[in-house]
């Protein structure tokens, strides 16, 4: 289904793919703070929040430089 959406939508499916597995790290780094949490491990579930931006932000990367690189395109004289 979802493959279809993007097709319809002209979307390339690697930037589905790749949201997908960016809310896939979400939920898991969520899911092990809170159990972290609940063990009265407050430290540890801080590291695990912070492990989880971190490849969040290192797997939104390509999509970000297609963004900028959208937008630059749509300013005249570049």
């Amino acid at each position: 289904m979802v493959e279809r959406i993007a097709a319809n939508a002209n979307v390339n499916l690697i930037y589905v793919e790749t949201i997908l597995k960016i809310i896939g790290i979400a939920y898991i780094a969520e899911f092990g703070a809170q159990i972290t949490k609940d063990a009265g491990q407050g430290a540890i579930a801080s590291k695990i929040e912070l492990g989880g931006k971190i490849l969040i932000l290192t797997m939104a990367i390509p999509i970000l430089t297609v963004i900028i690189e959208t937008i630059l395109s749509m300013i005249p004289g570049t």
